[in-house]
């Protein structure tokens, strides 16, 4: 690959040469082709050169995974422009900080999104364009000619906002080049994407593990991506898999969760017969719902860790080898290495940080220095903020490093605790948090309740007995609570901050 070759033009003209006609997005009952998908690619550049917008600016995307979205994103980077697709359910005011922090000269979103709103205020804002589901109003009356315009090797290539857990998100801006780095050791490594491959994604473009897994991914391989507007229910996720007859799924645990509750086998409503294999990212799989869903559909679940940072996954399990309750093995192109707080390097069988290497991975967070300098390393080193123990170079997740519980001498992972708990058929979801008990911290569980169930002092009492019978005394919960909900990333991680107690 030169380094200076566009990786949105590269896509474009390969798949518009090799298989013009073929479907490149479904949407609904909508079809785009690929070369369909390669001349609005151009206009929507050509629109944007129109209005002021040239290399390096950024183009903030907020709009439902569309056709319209993937157009702006390889539009903007046929220019050389930096597109940024953000969550559409951000509100005015998270609009206005990425607007400000990003300093986006372009906004591509809804007539009524939020952002729109915010964009009035916005003071590096050059335009606003109001977008359909195909692309902004008068893409049409656009050239679908556009002469690629090569990276410059100082400008980011494209950007998301990592949610985390805590405090503003942080841009995350990655070389145009890093767009591949995730098709060679995951998706040809790992997953054996091929051209005939159909890929469904319920994770949202905004995200880095949906961005890889339809746009990357697929156009990588020229095969066909499944796109679904919109927050989806085990409903609508059900009725796209067996509209559309997907070969790879992409999910995340607490859907697969849902979606195995409402799972009907041998019903036409509950189809997964297309699936030949099932992927799942964004938090620890669960061994219960790794081996329930196996049993129930007869398709596994591939586990694996990535992160906004790496723009890739860098452990995963592998296909036919699925060792449920872990992450799996490292992804070709990635080293790691699990350390303690002095930095010191850990054997086997211990706990501690996860730092990974490789490729493709973000040098500096956007105008965030001092986070810069906590998670990216100069020698390369990437700090995950996540706990592991490496067993013959299999990798488990113990929780994240800022959500461990330091009990006596013991540290408690809160995901072992809620994975005892979730098994109590009262328990429809649960976080377990820090709780201050006369200066010593002990586990305290938050527990969503099934429907039927009341919360009560009898329903605290035994569910505290059955975690006394699945855990060590370290690990088990002093107290639950009975809350309606749990605090959450707009990714859908919990917020266990927010539920610490003293």
């Amino acid at each position: 690959m030169a380094e200076n070759e566009n990786i949105a033009a590269r896509l474009l003209d390969s798949n518009r040469q090799r298989c013009p006609d073929k479907a490149a997005y479904l949407c609904g009952d909508d079809v785009l082709t690929h070369q369909a998908l390669a001349a609005d690619a151009a206009r929507l550049a050509n629109l944007l050169r129109g209005r002021g917008i040239g290399p390096g600016d950024r183009v903030l995307i907020a709009l439902p995974d569309s056709f319209a979205a993937v157009k702006a994103f390889l539009g903007a980077m046929l220019l050389s422009a930096c597109p940024v697709p953000v969550n559409t359910l951000l509100g005015r005011d998270d609009f206005a900080f990425v607007l400000a922090d990003s300093a986006a000269a372009a906004l591509i979103t809804t007539e009524d999104s939020p952002a729109m709103q915010a964009a009035k205020d916005a003071p590096d804002l050059v335009c606003a364009l109001p977008c359909g589901p195909d692309g902004p109003w008068g893409l049409a009356s656009f050239s679908a000619e556009f002469e690629a315009q090569a990276p410059h090797s100082s400008a980011p290539g494209f950007m998301l906002y990592s949610s985390g857990s805590t405090g503003r998100p942080k841009g995350v801006p990655h070389a145009q080049a890093d767009l591949l780095e995730p098709t060679r050791g995951w998706g040809e490594g790992v997953l054996g994407v091929r051209e005939d491959d159909i890929l469904f994604s319920a994770s949202k473009l905004s995200f880095a593990y949906g961005l890889m897994s339809s746009v990357s991914l697929p156009l990588w391989a020229g095969a066909t991506a499944v796109l679904l507007p919109g927050k989806p229910g085990p409903d609508e996720l059900f009725a796209a898999i067996g509209r559309h007859r997907p070969t790879l799924f992409f999910c995340v645990p607490t859907l697969y969760d849902m979606l195995l509750r409402c799972y009907e086998p041998g019903q036409a409503n509950s189809d997964l017969s297309s699936l030949r294999l099932c992927y799942s990212a964004g938090e620890a799989l669960p061994e219960r719902l790794c081996r329930q869903w196996a049993q129930a559909t007869g398709v596994e679940i591939l586990d694996g860790i990535g992160s906004t940072e790496a723009f890739n996954l860098f452990v995963s399990n592998r296909p036919g080898q699925v060792r449920c309750g872990t992450s799996g093995q490292l992804v070709p192109g990635f080293e790691a290495r699990i350390v303690d707080e002095t930095g010191a390097e850990l054997p086997d069988g211990q706990p501690g940080d996860l730092h990974v290497r490789g490729t493709g991975t973000c040098r500096a967070y956007w105008n965030r220095p001092e986070k810069t300098v906590e998670t990216m390393l100069p020698d390369g080193w990437l700090v995950t903020g996540d706990v592991y123990v490496r067993e013959n170079g299999v990798y488990s997740h113990q929780g994240r490093s800022d959500d461990m519980l330091k009990v006596g001498a013991y540290f408690v992972s809160p995901v072992q605790v809620e994975e005892a708990l979730r098994a109590h058929p009262a328990v429809l979801d649960c976080a377990v948090a820090a709780l201050n008990v006369e200066g010593l911290v002990r586990p305290c569980a938050h527990v969503v309740l099934q429907p039927g169930f009341a919360a009560g002092p009898q329903l605290s009492a035994q569910l505290l007995r059955f975690a006394r019978q699945a855990l060590p005394p370290q690990q088990c919960p002093v107290r639950v609570c009975f809350v309606d909900d749990l605090p959450k990333t707009a990714t859908g991680k919990v917020q266990r901050f927010r539920l610490r107690q003293g």
